[in-house]
């Protein structure tokens, strides 16, 4: 049987999030994998090298074929530059989000835009029972764009993490859910 998949791109208004390729490495370490500043939230050590980036797409490009992972680079309409990368974990329907972007582009809401329209594919997937994410709880930027795109915090869970990148010790982490429809466990209005 054919597993729902992601389509292998698609657009915003102003982004166009397409589906990762080898040919994505150099960039992706430049623009964002191999800044500190950008990679201190994320699960994944920084990158040292394009080598770092390359063994990385050599684990997410069958991740994708076998529906375990789908992951984009984000790209601004018209001149096609690169300023982040969005995924979903695929764990037997129970989805987890993430991105980064590159510091040259934060406040821009690049974010959120890339948020809200992958959980608008997400949740045209058959399969998806529940998509949720965490986020260390000091990462107020991303905390604001969670809460923009509609999810809700479940709970705050003292030392719930090891982030790679700050010295791999325990962290504080909020724990987010997207009310999917019908979730009658959901009682605050999303907007």
């Amino acid at each position: 049987m054919e597993i729902a998949r992601l389509p292998d791109q698609f657009e915003t208004q102003r982004l166009f999030l397409q589906r990762l390729k080898y040919e994505d490495a150099e960039e992706i370490f430049y623009t964002y994998a191999s800044k500190p500043e950008a990679t201190r939230f994320v699960s994944w050590p920084t990158h040292n090298s394009v080598a770092d980036t390359k063994r990385y797409l050599s684990s997410a490009i069958p991740a994708w074929r076998a529906a375990r992972e789908f992951n984009y680079t984000i790209r601004l309409k018209g001149e096609s530059r690169l300023v982040g990368a969005i995924g979903a974990v695929n764990d037997n329907g129970k989805i987890q989000i993430g991105y980064v972007i590159s510091p040259a582009s934060w406040n821009q809401g690049y974010a959120t835009e890339a948020c809200k329209a992958l959980l608008q594919q997400l949740i045209s997937l058959p399969f998806v029972f529940k998509i949720w994410t965490f986020v260390d709880a000091e990462n107020t930027a991303s905390v604001a764009v969670l809460k923009k795109c509609g999810m809700i915090e479940e709970a705050r869970l003292s030392l719930w993490h090891r982030f790679v990148n700050q010295d791999n010790q325990p962290k504080d982490c909020f724990i987010f859910d997207y009310p999917l429809q019908g979730d009658e466990s959901v009682t605050e209005t999303v907007r």
